[in-house]
């Protein structure tokens, strides 16, 4: 051997030694563990003590004792397959607060937020949905992990603060901070150190101010569903930056969008999403034209004319996704225009009523295949339907949304073919006709049907769940099905909401509807022909939120031993009869039972008060007798027991409900005075009329925060009318409310009682009974005293009641003068001070009120000259009857003696003037603000956006 070969010879054998000294080193790391690094498993361990500390549940794999103790193979753990070390962590929903919570009563995971520098590999770590925990209040303070590439932080309800620990993140490229907490102005001065950071969610957090324009260097940015106001910023660089995907959903911001000048840097965009703003002006047409656009979204937003789309249109070819719904769009817009977008798979016009689309064009097929397509309320071509050359062409639709279109034909059945690939179909709000059969081909794809208000009619098939078997939702309602519900319904295992109201169904309910919906969340059936026992005598019910079963023939008595997760019950207008027994009910979660209009006997049971959740209660208009049971609830905001044969004397400790807004027990037999009026601090309608009330009215009346409707009428009330209540104000609650999920979730539950069950109190006004709706107290405010032994002057100060709309003093025995003050009941609407003994002049100061629709002082002493001027030329001489000495005006403004207002025909104590035209008018007033609260609440960006967003966050906590 050559001395060269000497010297290659020495150098592989000491390079052979040297890997095998390396291995053995790496081996003695790894072996201790069996594939995982000990300080990793030691980690690992210690952060599942910490889960067993605050009562949490580790992950059944994590130190089992088999002998396998290698960390890589245990739940939520990954490892790398070069290095051995952890490499990701999925701890997302680790920590379950809700049953924690439930067990014990308190939850908090305690845990050391450092604990993750051990694993210095880790590239991947997800710690969303673990509220409350150390993150909330240790933050990530000294986090070292030079290789995270991948942080997720949201759902933990985290503070802005939290984002200043994150400077050491050097290879971060992705932060998701959504569904937290962060609030003022987006601190762009801690991202800076993130440089390599492309992908940041800062959706859904309070964040305000205006954007930064440094965040558009990102290639991925949202910050939706915050507050962020202004323009869209401007940068002044030609140079386009990096940013493919921004979401501005669901802000505040304004104004028109920037030139196209303005907003050249931005041609690197793929996704554009703008929906549920303030955006105003014409839509650019640049914006279609940007090379790399594939999904722009600007619905929601006061847009006007017309979409900016010609037959010679230069459009991006890379299109796939145009939604402009929801805005105030006009002009016309033919899918032909659309033929060169090949890639086109989603168009959303919907809500554009002056917007013309020609989609049916006879011979052409478009070059594209859609999956979502939805033109609800537009000027969209009747024909559609009845005519479908364009959607027979569409092969691979997955939602098609033509509801609000007064669409006519028959029911598009043809729309089922075996080849179907529908998950949602929406139709309501149409005129269309026909029925559910014959349908030839199970739709497994479909999930959603909804076909409410329409004129569709027959009976459901009898394999419907055969033919549907997937559905999650399913409404009929509003429309002319009749017939027996299938029990083959009962075979649909997601079905989450069931509408079948306002139909002619009939029979028995199938009991299975009631017990083998597992995931069922509302079940409809109202306003139906609908019998049998109720609940088809079942006790222990599926329905997860809501049931309505109202104005149906049900009948039986409710189970003593009622049991589920409801938290709405209405059964108002059946025939359930018997007593009410809640002795034995497991209904933890229920907020509003309605069970009015019914035939139910008995005293009210004092079990009731067991209902630890119960919000709104309507006993109203049954057989009810006996005494009300005393009841410390604080959920209780509403209580409605009129119309029984209720008796017994209220006391002072009966109504120990801080919460309590609305009481009703008129027309019953109850006793007392009204001393235990002064509990009632947060009472907004206070009715207690037809019932055996004596003794005075006090002055703990005055102590009320604002009372909208109080109605002591048609009780055996006596003495002065106290002074102070002329001081009743209504000064608006400036107080912060805490925000928080349970805020949130209580918004959702009072927004969904408006829509579904509207609780309505009736209040007589203007010579009638007026019925007003649940939440709009804002429409009337009103104070009935009538038909009681109230005597003495009127109180002057009662014209400091510049709020209300209706004061009714007749069938007392008030004397003295008509205080002058009225004149300051600004919006006072009707005035009645019939049949007292009133004396003296009609103030002329009146004549001001100019929205006193109806007037009375009929049957008093009153005396002189009857004003002619500004309303009061409206009204009839029956307003001022059986007063001798009351003279009217005669030409000249001069009092005629031989028209007295005493000569009229005598109609009794108890007469009223009816204006037939006046209550049409003021009904229609009504009708109009409320469907203007409703399109507010459904078709307004900002209506919609707080419904959805607590809607899902129902649904978030809920499951």
């Amino acid at each position: 051997m050559s001395a060269g070969e000497d010297g290659v010879y020495f150098r592989m054998r000491f390079f052979f030694f040297f890997f095998l000294v390396v291995l053995c080193l790496l081996d003695s790391n790894i072996s201790t563990s069996h594939g995982c690094f000990v300080e990793e498993r030691t980690a690992l361990m210690d952060i599942g003590s910490s889960l067993t500390r605050s009562n949490g549940t580790v992950p059944p794999s994590w130190g089992r004792g088999d002998g396998d103790d290698d960390c890589c193979l245990w739940e939520r753990v990954k490892c790398s397959n070069i290095t051995g070390r952890v490499s990701h962590l999925y701890f997302s929903n680790l920590y379950d607060s809700l049953e924690v919570l439930n067990a014990h009563g308190d939850s908090f995971w305690r845990f050391n937020t450092t604990v993750f520098s051990s694993f210095p590999e880790l590239q991947f770590l997800d710690l969303s949905s673990i509220y409350p925990s150390s993150l909330n209040i240790d933050g990530l303070v000294g986090l070292k992990l030079p290789k995270l590439q991948h942080l997720n932080l949201s759902y933990n309800w985290l503070q802005e603060s939290i984002l200043a620990d994150l400077g050491e993140l050097v290879s971060l490229e992705v932060l998701d901070a959504s569904s937290n907490a962060m609030s003022g102005v987006v601190p762009t001065a801690v991202l800076k150190n993130l440089t390599n950071l492309k992908e940041l969610n800062l959706s859904a957090n309070g964040f305000s101010g205006s954007l930064p324009g440094s965040l558009l260097e990102l290639p991925h940015l949202d910050p939706s569903g915050s507050s962020l106001a202004g323009r869209t910023p401007i940068n002044s660089s030609l140079e386009p930056v990096s940013l493919q995907v921004l979401n501005l959903n669901n802000n505040r911001m304004s104004g028109a969008l920037p030139t196209e000048r303005a907003f050249g840097y931005l041609r690197n965009l793929r996704e554009l999403h703008l929906s549920s703003n303030n955006f105003t002006g014409n839509i650019s047409t640049f914006l279609l034209s940007l090379p790399h656009i594939e999904r722009l979204d600007l619905s929601g937003n006061t847009f006007e004319g017309p979409i900016p789309i010609t037959p010679s249109s230069n459009l991006s070819l890379s299109l796939k996704g145009l939604r402009f719904s929801q805005n105030n769009l006009s002009g016309k817009l033919s899918f032909f225009w659309l033929r060169n977008l090949t890639k086109l798979e989603e168009i959303n016009l919907s809500g554009n009523i002056n917007l013309a689309v020609d989609v049916n064009i006879p011979g052409w097929a478009p070059p594209f295949q859609l999956k979502q397509l939805a033109l609800s309320g537009c000027g969209l071509d009747k024909g559609i339907i009845a005519e479908p050359h364009f959607l027979r062409t569409q092969h691979h639709l997955q939602e098609l949304d033509l509801s609000n279109n007064n669409l006519s034909g028959r029911m598009p059945n043809w729309l089922f073919t075996k080849e179907a690939t529908l998950v949602n179909l929406n139709l309501g709000n149409n005129s269309l006709t026909g029925s559910l059969s014959p349908i030839w081909h199970p739709q497994t794809a479909l999930q959603s049907i909804v076909i409410s208000t329409n004129r569709i009619t027959g009976k459901l098939p009898a394999n419907f769940s055969a033919i549907f078997p997937s559905l999650s939702t399913l409404d009929l309602s509003d429309n002319n099905f009749h017939g027996e519900i299938p029990m083959s319904l009962c075979s649909i295992k997601h079905m989450k909401d069931l509408s079948l109201s306002n139909n002619n169904f009939s029979g028995k309910m199938p009991t299975c509807v009631f017990t083998d919906f597992l995931e069922l969340w509302t079940l409809s059936a109202s306003n139906n022909q609908l019998g049998g026992l109720v609940f088809g005598g079942m006790k222990k019910l599926s329905i997860g939120f809501a049931m309505h079963l109202q104005n149906n023939k049900f009948e039986g008595t409710l189970p003593r031993n009622l049991s589920g997760a409801l938290v709405i019950m209405d059964l108002h207008d059946n025939s359930l009869s018997g007593e009410l027994d809640t002795s034995f009910w497991n209904l933890s979660k229920l907020q509003v039972l309605d069970l009015s209009g019914n035939h139910i006997t008995g005293s009210i049971p004092q079990k009731i008060c067991s209902l630890a959740s119960i919000e709104i209660l309507d006993l109203s208009n049954n057989n009810l007798s006996g005494s009300i049971p005393r009841c410390a609830s604080a959920s209780l905001s509403s209580l409605n027991l009129y119309g029984n044969s209720l008796s017994g004397n209220i006391s002072d400790d009966l109504f120990n409900t801080s919460n309590l807004m609305y009481l009703d027990m008129r027309h019953n037999k109850l006793t007392g005075n009204l001393n235990w009026l002064r509990h009632l601090d947060k009472i907004k309608t206070l009715s207690l009329g037809w019932n055996d009330f004596e003794g005075q009215i006090t002055p703990n009346l005055c102590k009320l925060k604002c009372p909208r409707i109080i109605d002591f009428s048609h009780n055996k009330l006596s003495g002065s009318l106290p002074p102070c209540v002329g001081n009743i104000s209504c000064e608006s609650d400036t107080a912060a409310q805490n925000y928080s999920p349970l805020l949130l979730i209580y918004v959702i539950i009072e927004a969904y009682i408006i829509v579904h069950d509207p609780i309505d109190f009736t209040f007589a006004t203007k010579g009638g009974q007026y019925t007003y709706g649940y939440n709009f107290f804002d429409l009337m405010s009103g104070i009935d005293l009538s038909g009681n032994m109230l005597s003495g002057e009127i109180p002057w100060e009662l014209g400091n009641l510049s709020h209300i709309k209706s004061l009714n003093l007749s069938n007392n025995f008030f004397t003295g003068q008509i205080p002058a003050s009225f004149a300051n009941m600004s919006e006072i609407e009707s005035l009645d001070l019939s049949h007292n003994e009133l004396s003296g002049l009609i103030p002329w100061q009146l004549t001001k009120l100019s929205s006193l629709a109806v007037f009375s002082v009929a049957y008093n002493n009153l005396s002189g000259c009857i004003p002619n001027s500004g309303q009061f030329g409206t009204y009839g001489m029956d307003s001022y009857q059986g007063n001798s000495n009351l003279r009217s005006m005669s030409k000249g403004n001069i009092c005629s003696p031989d028209s007295g207002a005493g000569d009229l025909p005598s109609e009794g104590r108890d007469s009223m003037a009816d204006d037939p035209v006046l209550y049409a008018v003021s009904a229609a007033s009504f009708v109009l603000a409320f469907w203007g609260t409703v399109a507010f609440l459904f078709f307004h960006p900002l209506g919609r956006r707080a419904i959805l967003a607590t809607r899902n966050l129902v649904f978030w906590c809920g499951h």
